[in-house]
């Protein structure tokens, strides 16, 4: 079978939506970090940019390793992006225009200082930002001391931005726009800080031109991306007749939110779907006390009622009742307005991603590090609410699930997948859930420090684990 390519282009169905007859891009994006996300969600965006205005095609950056830019020449830059959902689709992405691997150096030194490229843009995770726990620059992170020693190849993200920046200050061109892509919260503006503290380090002039002149917009990124694999594989060269090993997937929602910076970012994302805003950090809580607080209520009250993946438990009729009940009567009240985001909308969109067959996400990933992710996912909520004179019970039936489902663990004697697992393991030791409780919010654990002296929201939650450990399912969910 021949390979996904421009020559096996009219091969293809016509069904199949591909960049046909689309004049050949130049390039004006850089982006570091050319997985799976990244194809999946900004390349689709600029893809659908590319079919209006050719200046924007992509340079894709691997800093680690050679596969994914070898397997995107291989293919001149063309893969198949597959849309998982009860009618699923596929489309040919043709964003990509240079593929440069960790030895191509000398081309990433090049294609910065180019004057052409006017957006960068980053998904290196989390940890490839080389942060302290406070979000500033790790300076002792052994990429960015190798980089401040003079390598003459940058180990770190950081790195190679801010040598981009220098190279246009250098000839007195106008910087690029830093764009970071990983969902970290206030990513622009803890990117910009770390980018000036590096290049104090180095050069005060120069820490001083990117303070002034450099602006880096704060992102948020959504759409569910599962790994690709072979049946991935074997369905796309059934749809389109070619092999393609590049080919990704994701579900069919997908959100990118960026913040208005006052300039234009280069590229018109906006007209291809993406949300330019003054406030990103509004969607930015709303996806974390919506989707992610109705997440986690979702893995632990799912696994103990015996289900293993969102959409089954969404199947669960009395479940996904409490779920939704607890978004619109708990969450969405303590949530500030948004310009140009309906909260209501926004909840019906999220449940119905939480339903889609297509998609298997598994309860016990989600439930995964509880001690750390609830106090923001529910925690918040529970803080705002009780701030405002009311009692989410909901919310606290959702933490007394949690309470109930460590217990279920540590009698079963699986491990708790948690930082805390051994703490929480001694704590949820006790027969009596509201012992457990008690526990947990002596060590800060999970549950909000001020549920210690608020009695009516302790008895809540702990009213709500008895009920949880007990299967007393209709007193936990009302």
């Amino acid at each position: 079978m021949n390979r996904l390519s421009h020559a096996t282009l009219g091969q293809l169905p016509t069904a199949i939506a591909a960049p046909r007859g689309r004049a050949t891009p130049g390039v004006g994006i850089v982006h570091f970090g050319p997985g799976a996300f990244h194809r999946a969600h900004q390349a689709a965006y600029v893809d659908t940019v590319l079919e209006h205005d050719p200046r924007w095609g992509i340079a894709a950056v691997s800093m680690r390793s050679r596969g994914t830019v070898e397997a995107l020449e291989r293919q001149d830059g063309l893969y198949t992006l597959a849309i998982r959902d009860a009618e699923s689709d596929m489309r040919v992405i043709g964003a990509h225009r240079r593929f440069l691997a960790p030895d191509a150096a000398a081309e990433t030194h090049a294609l910065l200082a180019d004057p052409a490229v006017g957006l960068v843009t980053t998904t290196v995770t989390e940890k490839g930002y080389c942060l302290a726990g406070d979000g500033t620059l790790d300076m002792t992170h052994p990429d960015i001391v190798r980089d401040l020693a003079g390598a003459a190849v940058p180990a770190s993200v950081v790195g190679w931005i801010v040598a981009g920046l220098a190279a246009r200050r250098a000839v007195g061109a106008k910087p690029f726009v830093p764009m970071p892509c990983d969902n970290l919260a206030s990513n622009g503006a803890k990117l910009h800080a770390a980018l000036v503290a590096f290049a104090r380090a180095q050069d005060g002039a120069l820490a001083d031109w990117i303070a002034g002149e450099v602006r880096v917009p704060s992102t948020m990124v959504d759409s569910i991306t599962p790994a690709s694999d072979e049946a991935l594989y074997t369905a796309v060269a059934d749809a389109l007749g070619v092999k393609d090993r590049a080919a990704v997937q994701r579900e069919r929602f997908t959100q990118w939110v960026i913040q208005d910076i006052g300039i234009p970012l280069g590229p018109d994302l906006a007209a291809a779907g993406a949300t330019v805003t003054s406030d990103v950090a509004g969607y930015e809580k709303a996806k974390l006390r919506i989707l992610n607080g109705a997440h986690s209520t979702l893995a632990y009250l799912g696994l103990l009622r015996g289900h293993a993946s969102v959409a089954e438990a969404m199947a669960d009729a009395d479940l996904a009742r409490f779920v939704d009940a607890m978004i619109r009567d708990d969450i969405i009240p303590m949530l500030p307005q948004v310009a140009g985001l309906d909260l209501d909308a926004y909840r019906t969109a999220v449940l119905d991603r939480f339903r889609n067959p297509a998609i298997v996400h598994r309860l016990d990933q989600i439930a995964i590090d509880g001690s750390q992710k609830l106090p923001y996912r529910l925690g918040d909520t529970l803080s705002a609410n009780r701030a405002a004179g009311r009692l989410p019970a909901h919310v606290a039936a959702a933490l007394g699930g949690w309470v109930a489902f460590l217990i279920a663990r540590t009698r079963a004697g699986i491990a708790i997948a948690d930082p805390a697992a051994d703490r929480l393991a001694a704590a949820a030791s006790d027969a009596d859930p509201v012992a457990v409780v008690r526990r947990l919010v002596e060590a800060g654990l999970g549950l909000p420090p001020q549920v210690a002296g608020d009695a009516p929201l302790l008895a809540a939650i702990e009213r709500a684990a008895v009920a949880a450990h007990e299967a007393r399912w209709s007193a936990l969910f009302g």
